[in-house]
Parts: C-alpha cells; structure tokens; sequence
C-alpha cells in the first residue's frame, strides 16, 4: 500500500497549542502526571473509513486507535486482540471460527459483536461502497466472484452465528491469512453506530468515528492538519498503555519536521533528503527497514503512448537510480531491482530472500533507452515531440523525485517533454484514479509479510492498479499462486509473476524505502513493523 515525505521552514510558523506542545510527560493543574507524545504525518488524514480508502494517514491512525481479530507484536507475529486466541481452521484450512472478547467495547461504549466483523468486510466489497481495497479479500470464500461482479457482496464468506461468534470460510487454504486479518482493512466497524451518523458521514471527522483500540480520536474536523488521540477507557488491555495521548501534526517538510524534533515538539520525526543525508551520525537517528516499494505507475490505457511496452522500458533504462537514491534521497533507501523489496519474505523452498533471487539489473542505459524510445515511437504511430506527465503528491520529497526524474528523461531521450503536477494527496489520487497521467508516482507498503501482497494488486482491473496493466500470462501466474496446494508451487508461481511482471515493464520500480526517523531516546516500546505500520500501543516515554 499506501505517502512518503523541503521547503524552507516558515518564520514564524505557528504549532497548534496542545496538539505539538512540549513532548513527553505533562504535569497538569493537578499534579498528575500522564504520558503525552507528539507525532507526525506526512499527508493530511482524510477519512478513517477503513471500508473505502487505503492511504498511509488513515492505516497509521486505525492502527494505534483500532484493532482486528489479531494484531501483530513486536516480533512481526500475529497474536489475538479482539479474538480470544490464535485459531486453527478447520474442513482442511478452510474454516474459521473465532469467539470475540466479552470485553471488547467500542470507544462510546458499545459492545464489539461479531456481527460488526460481518458488517464491516461486506461493506469492503459492496460497490455502492466505492471500495478501493478489494483484492485483498481474495480466498475468502466468493470473495473474487464478488470482485468480478458475479455474486452480490452479501455472499462473502463471513457471517456471525451468535452475538461473539464468527465464522469466516475461505476458498482455499491461505498460509498467510492470520497476518492478513491483522490489516487494517479487516477491521471492525461499530454497526449500530455507521447506521447511526450515516454510511456516507462515517469516518469524516472525530464525531463520526468510533474505535476498539487503545485510544480513540479527537480533535479532528476532517480538514484539519492536527488531531489527538486520547485513552480509550474501554479498551479491554487497557492496564497494557502507558500513554495517556498522541498528538499528531501533519508536517510534510523533512527540515520542518527536523527543527520540531529539536525544539521537542516532535517525539519521533520522519526525515528524507538532505535532512537525512545531514544527519546520518546523528545519535538519535534510527533507521527503519520497511517492506516499501516507491515505483512509477504508467498509464498503459489504450491509445496512451505509454501502452507501448518499447517506450515504457526507454523510460526504465533512461533512470540513473543509484543516483537517485545516493544524491536525491541519502537517507539510506536502495534502487528498486523489482516491485517486491528485500526482507519481505524468504523464499521457504530455496532459502534465499523473494526479492533477491526475483531481482534485475538497474544499470542505467542511455544508448539502448534512446534506441529503445526512437522504436517505440515508430510502432506508437508518434512523430515530433512526446509529452508526458508525472503525476505526484505535495510532499517534499516527491517533489524532489519528481524534478529528478524530469531531468534524466528531458536530457536522455530525443524528443521528449516532461511535466510534473505535484499536487496535494487527495487531488492526485483523483487523477490517477481518472486515468489523467502518463507517469504517476505511487508506493507500494506491504501490509503483511508476502510477495502476494505486492503481486497481486497488478492483476488485470485491480482497483489498486490505476496504470491498467494487463497481461494474460501474469494473471495466470497469479491464480496459480492463489490456488496452490503446496508450497513448491506457490512460490514457483509468485517467482515466475516477479519476473513477467518486470520483463513487461507492468511498473517502473524507482527504490527500495528505508525509513529514517529521529527518536527521542527517552521514548520506549514503539513497534516499527517491517511490514504494515507503526504500533505505538505499547509505547511509554520516560522522564
């Protein structure tokens, strides 16, 4: 899935009172003492509906404010949270059946039923809906047939048969499925209280929204850059938090985000850049290892140049990407040498990690991308001058791809005229959506541990694959590696997707993401998953 992060930092830039206030313990009016932390996002959050969008403001806050069947612990390994223990299936892998806590309530205090799972999943494949994240739902039973519009959502494979009884049927067995029920797609939602505020109102602001986690929101209009996270009182682990607040702040600068940090109005920032680069042996530096892919999008639409596979794999050999991620970035990201980045998974009938042994070269080839474009052109039908787009986010460095990439093109290949939009979250993902670009730069963060999660949003007509690449062979490829019977071939077949997938030049991968934060050494117990989100459930700043 799912947005990564200088403009100068503004004289006089007014932080908002409370929400970026001094970090760590807070001594109030009367005497107590309660943990408060201050953290960023680096795009504003725009809904927390966790059955229509899939954007990382909104899968970071679910996950520190809302909690599925399991959730993961600091080892990456699933462990239960709103069900009371790990499930083994039944009917050869293909049945599960959960019992919910008797003491999961929602933050108003609702009682957390089965029926809110129900609910909730089928809303994620209702096209009235308008839901963005379906695929991820393949393998549970008539979850593809719902997908491709032969069975209505209703029939999806989940049903309660009792007020904290669920019941979830699968297709097929799937080894990967209890971190994919940890997802924040897979989340509950408050049935009651959605038919309440009104499908369309949920999730807008602070008021319409209800959590199950550790904390619940506040603050939050909708439109704003800073909301709170306060302690939810019904939280059944409540004894486990530490925290009594998070406040969030959206700051989309790195050197912004950098002099927050120093001025402790930042607990853990998140920097790229030169920032990074600058502050390498920086004591309170820590790098993050993701399972985050940033990669190009290429419209592939009929009657689009970029549907020409020669002109798409010019634009590949014309990226210097070592360059990129030594010059542009610095903060410790590598050149993507596939769509699946290292440490996602291991390969477990080889030993050898997905990535690695999937990889292609990323050498830069000004001669064979010049020649490669000057033949795409021809069959394209195209004469004079090429125009094309990159579409973006507003974030900084974003910005800064953006303007690298423009220059490496403009200057390789002959008779081509490249345009950046940088423009804010929400309206570039309507372009994108829309088909309004040729080049859209997109990410892809793994929200569990298994090349699937990447492979499969390429299938034809995915909804997370707004390029419209489509190829037979991979589909193909795909379907295999859902249905397998063992593991041979599984990942045989996920192998073969991984290099079809880059021999038809589907994306342009750009880099492999490693996260660069700045962390308060006084703050402990953050769970930076490889895989998924930051959980800060468990975290606690000391004095």
């Amino acid at each position: 899935m799912k947005k990564i992060r200088n403009f100068a930092l503004v004289v006089g830039l007014v932080v908002t009172a409370g929400i970026l206030a001094a970090c760590g313990n807070q001594t109030s009016k009367n005497g107590s003492n309660k943990q408060s932390i201050s953290l960023m996002q680096t795009s504003d959050l725009t809904s927390l509906d966790n059955t229509n969008q899939a954007t990382m403001p909104e899968f970071n806050t679910l996950t520190n404010i809302s909690e599925g069947l399991y959730r993961l612990n600091d080892k990456d390994q699933p462990v239960p949270a709103m069900a009371t223990k790990i499930v083994k299936p039944s009917d050869n892998g293909k049945k599960y059946i959960f019992h919910i806590r008797k003491s999961a309530k929602w933050s108003n205090g609702d009682t957390v039923k089965a029926v809110d799972f129900e609910y909730s999943w089928k809303r994620s494949l209702n096209p009235a809906n308008n839901p963005v994240y379906t695929y991820v739902f393949s393998g549970i039973k008539n979850a593809d047939a719902i997908i491709n519009h032969k069975k209505s959502y209703k029939t999806l494979g989940i049903r309660a048969t009792g007020e904290k009884t669920l019941e979830i049927t699968l297709d097929h067995p799937m080894a990967y499925f209890n971190k994919l029920v940890a997802m924040p797609v897979f989340m509950p939602q408050d049935k009651s209280f959605v038919e309440k505020v009104g499908i369309k109102q949920y999730g807008t602001n602070a008021k319409n929204t209800v959590s199950n986690g550790a904390f619940k929101i506040t603050d939050w209009t909708g439109t704003s850059d800073s909301y709170r996270l306060v302690k939810n009182p019904y939280y059944w682990d409540k004894k486990a938090i530490k925290l009594d607040q998070i406040n969030y702040k959206t700051v989309k600068d790195s050197n912004t985000a950098h002099n927050l940090f120093e001025d402790k109005k930042l607990d853990d920032a998140t920097i790229s850049g030169v920032t990074a680069k600058s502050l390498q042996k920086n004591k309170n530096l820590k790098s993050v290892p993701k399972a985050w892919t940033y990669y190009l999008q290429v419209n592939q639409r009929k009657g689009q140049p970029l549907a020409n596979q020669k002109l798409r794999q010019a634009i590949s050999l014309a990226i210097n990407r070592k360059e990129l991620t030594n010059k542009v970035l610095a903060d410790g990201s590598l050149p993507a040498s596939g769509f699946v980045s290292p440490g996602t998974a291991i390969d477990p009938t080889t030993g050898k990690d997905f990535s690695r042994e999937t990889s292609f070269s990323v050498a830069q080839n000004t001669a064979q991308a010049r020649k490669l474009f000057n033949a795409g052109k021809k069959e394209a039908g195209i004469s004079g001058t090429v125009n094309l787009s990159i579409v973006g986010d507003d974030q900084d460095v974003t910005k800064n791809v953006a303007q690298y990439l423009q220059g490496q093109l403009d200057k390789t290949l002959p008779g081509v005229k490249v345009n950046i939009s940088n423009i804010p979250d929400k309206a570039q993902q309507a372009r994108r959506s829309e088909g309004k670009f040729d080049l859209a730069q997109w990410y892809w963060l793994a929200d569990f541990g298994d090349p699937i999660n990447y492979l499969g949003i390429l299938t034809t007509n995915n909804t997370m694959n707004p390029g419209k690449f489509s190829d037979r062979t991979y589909d193909n490829l795909i379907q295999k590696a859902k249905t397998a019977d063992n593991q041979a071939d599984y990942w045989q077949a996920l192998r073969q997707a991984e290099k079809r997938l880059m021999s038809r030049t589907g994306i342009i991968p750009l880099y492999y993401v490693r996260e660069s934060h700045l962390v308060n050494p006084k703050l402990h117990g953050v769970e930076y998953h490889v895989a998924g989100f930051a959980d800060y459930t468990r975290a606690s700043i000391t004095k």
